[in-house]
């Protein structure tokens, strides 16, 4: 079944409820005050099943100018438009502001009705066709079907509903295997059930007993249940009005403008840089004015500032940066209108480019920049490039979209130890400087076996992912990591005579003592070259691990270490007392405190109280 929206648009009086009422059977006015009043004030939903594969949801919005804002909340998901003209009036202002929205919003078709035709006669009938055909000249409508209709004689209503169906099945399927987002027009309790939301929905799926999050806020719900115009479901797609019975907050809690997502995935913004159409009757637009800002349901205050420029004239177009009073979940692509902040009107409307917040430098062209968005320039702009859960929340791609882009000749992409991107140019760089750090390092240490990678990290990826360094070394044949060492390829440790007798003397002196090792200063003291080389000598033995650092000034050879473990291994499960430990391994409290501490950190023994146990 293919699912289409499909939103009302047009003056006050103009026959919208009544003409969806006629062709539904659903009376969309269900406020006290809108039957009383006669009008429409808040939105109305009603559906209807053109044929076996194509259903219909339609959005009833309300035409007088003080629920502008209302209409605007409802009109932001639809696919198609019926923009009604009351053949009796004509176009009036409403039916411009109305339209002004769709156009602004990229609403991609739809179709012209003249509603009220019962009170005109063929004559007034054409004269309206005429004007209405005019008014939409240029536009997305210009050559749309124009049908007249009345609601109360039921006159063209099986034309407007065949054109209907030739326009549905053109609408291309939504797709449901991006992100899921929904956002709420409105939030209810029904007995029995609890909290109701419902919206259409604008992309991916929901499932039931799934976990959604809500926006802003970030408060995680629970679905319970799904309903698609009335009857139950499991799963419901993009293009559908969705109704969600939540788990996990009270209906006040989840008012109109909220956005529900994936849990974990998104993150709501103050800031959104955009493109912006200024509508031709609109007052030109000055830096920094206050403006009503409109995205899907939402409503929030903003302040427009003027990228590059000082004003927009009227009719203009130009790159500007929202600053949103309060956050909203937006993403690029999504659509938006402005209005004036007073008298409130709608002045413009555009797409959204970047949520990021960028900050922009004394100089930087920001239309160049918003020209140039995507993955590649996020990346370019990070310090150390991007994960893909970043990625996803500052584009909304699909991960298998991400990753197709990352396979750009500008990015690389490392997949171990998890999905991270950085810009190619970048990658050269960095190693280049790793490689010079390096080559320096090897001058002055010659007899060291490489810096320490904590070291490299600290001097040039501070602040970077700790997998990063070794997801570089791993592309960089000239560099090898062993260990938390890392070194030039071609760096070898090659000794001198008395280096190798100095060498082979402290490891002697460590050897022969067994447990009872003499201070690590008289070992090199005895060594035979001076303390700098000598320091550097008992460095490379810790590295190759014929030597095992315990503490600060305390270092065993392997084999007393190894000797130590096969005899506690043969007392596994047993307990014992430190006095009772020096006993055993025939050395005095000086020894005895740091090796338990040792083969506590080994995961050899476990301290309980003033005891250790072997494990």
């Amino acid at each position: 079944m293919r699912d289409v929206i499909v939103g009302t648009a047009g003056h006050i009086d103009h026959g919208k409820t009544a003409l969806v009422r006629a062709l539904t059977g659903i009376d969309t006015d269900r406020l006290e005050e809108e039957k009383r009043r006669g009008i429409s004030i808040d939105l109305g939903f009603a559906h209807l099943e053109l044929s076996s594969s194509v259903r219909i949801g339609f959005v009833d919005v309300p035409g007088h100018e003080r629920f502008v804002k209302n209409m605007l909340a409802g009109v932001g998901g639809i696919d198609l438009v019926l923009l009604v003209v009351a053949a009796d009036e004509s176009v009036k202002p409403q039916t411009r502001e109305h339209f002004d929205i769709c156009r602004l919003l990229g609403i991609p078709k739809g179709l012209i009705v003249l509603t009220k035709a019962d009170l005109v006669d063929r004559d007034v009938l054409g004269l309206a066709r005429l004007e209405v055909e005019e008014f939409v000249a240029g536009s997305f409508l210009e050559g749309a079907p124009v049908v007249g209709v009345s609601s109360v004689t039921g006159e063209g209503l099986d034309e407007l509903r065949a054109r209907l169906l030739e326009l549905a099945e053109q609408v291309p399927v939504k797709d449901a295997a991006s992100h899921f987002r929904l956002p709420i027009d409105r939030a209810f309790s029904m007995r029995g059930f609890g909290t109701v939301v419902t919206g259409t929905l604008v992309s991916g799926a929901v499932e039931r007993e799934q976990e959604v999050e809500a926006h802003p806020g970030g408060r995680r719900l629970r679905v319970r249940g799904i309903q698609v115009h009335g009857r139950a479901v499991e799963r419901a797609l993009a293009g559908q009005r969705t109704a969600l019975n939540v788990a996990g907050a009270e209906p006040l809690e989840l008012p109109r403008g909220t956005v529900l997502a994936e849990a974990g995935l998104f993150q709501p913004t103050r800031s959104v840089d955009c493109m912006l159409d200024l509508l031709p009757n609109a007052k030109p637009l000055k830096n920094h004015a206050p403006v009503h800002f409109h995205s899907g349901t939402a409503e929030v205050e903003a302040q427009a500032r003027l990228l590059g420029v000082e004003a927009l004239a009227p009719g203009q177009r130009a790159y500007m940066r929202l600053v949103l009073r309060e956050p909203l979940l937006l993403l690029p692509g999504d659509c938006f209108i402005i209005r004036m902040f007073s008298p409130v009107v709608t002045i413009g409307g555009g797409t959204v480019i970047d949520i990021t917040g960028h900050r922009y430098r004394r100089g930087e062209d920001a239309a160049a920049r918003l020209k140039a968005m995507g993955v590649p320039l996020l990346v370019r702009e990070s310090k150390y490039g991007l994960g893909l859960s970043e990625l996803v929340a500052r584009t909304g791609l699909m991960p298998a979209e991400i990753e197709q882009v990352a396979r750009s000749e500008s990015l690389i992409a490392f997949q171990q130890p998890q999905f991270w991107v950085v810009d190619r140019e970048w990658l050269h760089a960095a190693l280049g400087r790793i490689t010079g750090l390096l080559r320096e390092f090897h001058q002055r240490n010659p007899l060291l076996a490489g810096m320490p990678k904590q070291e490299v990290r600290s001097r040039e990826l501070a602040g970077a992912p700790p997998f990063l360094l070794d997801a570089m070394i791993e592309r960089e044949p000239g560099i090898v990591a062993e260990g938390e060492t890392v070194r030039l390829a071609a760096h070898r440790v090659v000794l001198k005579q008395d280096e190798e007798q100095a060498t082979a003397a402290i490891e002697k002196a460590f050897q022969d003592a067994g447990l009872t090792v003499p201070a690590v200063n008289e070992v090199l003291a005895k060594s035979g070259v001076a303390p700098g080389r000598a320091r550097s000598l008992l460095e490379r033995l810790l590295r190759q691990g014929q030597l095992i650092r315990v503490a600060a000034d305390l270092v065993f050879h392997r084999a007393a270490i190894d000797a130590l473990r096969t005899r506690l291994a043969a007392h596994k499960g047993e307990r014992f007392s430190v006095g009772q430990f020096k006993e055993l391994a025939v050395i005095s409290r000086k020894y005895a405190i740091p090796l338990l501490e040792y083969l506590d950190r080994e995961h050899v023994t476990r301290r309980e109280g003033d005891q250790r146990v072997v494990l």
